[in-house]
């Protein structure tokens, strides 16, 4: 649906030209002639954007602007002027205008700006709808509408409610200690606690202890009794974090433990029962590790009841959004900071990075822009060097035979020169999906230089107006 621009001027001649440029890039128009008709007709049209004149008859464009403001306080306003002052402009800006220009009007300049506009207006609210949709809930990790998340989402829910024991898989930073979390929260036991244990964290000599507990004397340092992790789990889940990387020595007491629900203190005799459920995660790969003589396969196959693979954040980059809108919603959470808004070019740049961090470089990559730019519009320009440097390169070769023909031995230097700027042209308005302010933006040039190459170009071709065909909005 073609987005709404209200235009609020009392000179006739501004409305036409406004109306007849934001026609043609097919935007649907309304226009007023003073400030007490535009409120009116904003109530019949909900525009998305509105031009609006400051020196208007009746009530002026300033008493309109807050007016605006309180009815629409999402809504985009830009004020006009034919005579401003820099502390008029700043008045407009502190009173929420979302810009301001000055006539005479620069039509070329007026629809970058609308365009970005747009782009940014539908990226606020998509950013307040993710949020508003998101579960404010740590568990923002699982959050995603790509086929694996949805088949992971799937799987955890079938789960959770049973007592069986689980296995999560999935690479670094992918957010395997939140989904075991949210396993946890579904399941009938998630009054009781859940108790986690970083398995690569503990040294060898002390996770006996840790796990199991151990009695005073059991050990130099021992000075009293102390409770151990299965211990404390009694009746909730014990979530053993990177399992991989426990010892064959210490792999052999806890299979014994989970097959018996039983164990004994560390320098202890006294046999305690408990009623766990056991949730696992690693990043390595348990079969690869059985094949060489590092993991037991009777522990892999008691613990592996229920697997649960998470994808890396590489294989499913369409779900970025979500979790940026998630993530970000956690960050103002913890810092009381404002959030910036990620541009189109910083999202499709980041959809192309590889992520090898995960959901956790991610997170990470939100503080990061957060600090940079509370409050503001995170560009792909201010993304990390990396992730800008991948940058598509064009294919090698000369498939369209383009450089056979600017270096044939008729083809003199200007003439070569116009035949590349046409074949440029025409290649980047392709990309932009043949809208010419999309593509004079993106090159840097003025949409009226490159409409009057384009038409040159083609009517040189034979296609004349009538070939030039009518750009999409």
């Amino acid at each position: 649906m073609a987005a709404t621009i209200l235009i609020v001027d009392d000179e006739e001649g501004i409305r036409l030209s406004l109306r007849g440029i934001l026609e043609d890039e097919g935007y649907a128009v309304a226009e007023a002639a003073s400030a007490e008709e535009g409120l009116s007709l904003a109530e019949a049209v909900q525009p998305d954007l509105v031009f609006l004149d400051i020196w208007l008859p009746g009530m002026d464009g300033m008493a309109a602007l807050e007016r605006f403001k309180a009815r629409y306080p999402d809504l985009p306003v830009v004020m006009i002027s034919g005579h401003g002052t820099i502390e008029t402009a700043v008045s407009a800006l502190r009173h929420g205008a979302h810009d301001f220009i000055e006539k005479p009007l620069s039509l070329d300049k007026i629809l970058l700006l609308v365009q970005h506009t747009m782009e940014m207006d539908a990226l606020r609210r998509e950013n307040k709808a993710l949020r508003a949709a998101m579960d404010q809930g740590e568990e923002s990790v699982i959050v995603g509408q790509s086929p694996a998340m949805l088949k992971f989402r799937e799987e955890l829910a079938r789960v959770a409610p049973t007592d069986a024991w689980v296995l999560i898989t999935g690479e670094n930073g992918t957010g395997k200690e939140l989904a075991a979390r949210a396993v946890h929260r579904g399941s009938k036991r998630a009054e009781a606690p859940l108790v986690a244990v970083n398995c690569a964290a503990i040294p060898e000599e002390l996770i006996e202890s840790e796990l199991f507990g151990h009695e005073k004397g059991a050990f130099t340092g021992a000075d009293g009794p102390r409770t151990g992790k299965f211990e404390l789990a009694h009746k909730g889940t014990l979530f053993l974090d990177e399992i991989g990387d426990m010892s064959l020595k210490t792999q052999a007491k806890i299979l014994r433990i989970l097959q018996e629900q039983s164990f004994e203190r560390v320098g202890g005799t006294r046999t305690i029962r408990v009623d766990v459920r056991v949730i696992a995660a690693t990043n390595k790969n348990l079969e690869e590790a059985i094949r060489r003589g590092e993991f037991r396969a009777d522990l892999y196959y008691r613990l592996r009841v229920f697997p649960l693979c998470l994808p890396p954040l590489r294989e499913r980059g369409g779900d970025i959004p979500l979790l940026i809108a998630a993530l970000t919603a956690r960050v103002e959470r913890r810092t009381g900071m404002k959030a910036p808004l990620f541009a189109p070019d910083a999202l499709e740049a980041m959809g192309a990075w590889s992520w090898p961090g995960n959901v956790r470089e991610l997170a990470h990559l939100v503080e990061r822009m957060t600090i940079l730019h509370p409050g503001g519009v995170v560009a792909a320009a201010d993304l990390p060097p990396e992730m800008r440097a991948r940058t598509p390169l064009p294919a090698a070769g000369d498939k369209d035979g383009v450089l056979a023909r600017l270096l044939a031995p008729d083809m003199d230097f200007k003439s070569a020169r116009a035949a590349f700027e046409t074949y440029y042209l025409e290649a980047k308005l392709a990309e932009a999906g043949g809208n010419i302010t999309r593509l004079a933006e993106t090159v840097g040039l003025e949409r009226s230089y490159v409409h009057r190459k384009l038409k040159a170009a083609r009517a040189a071709d034979g296609e004349g107006a009538d070939g030039e065909g009518r750009e999409s909005a």
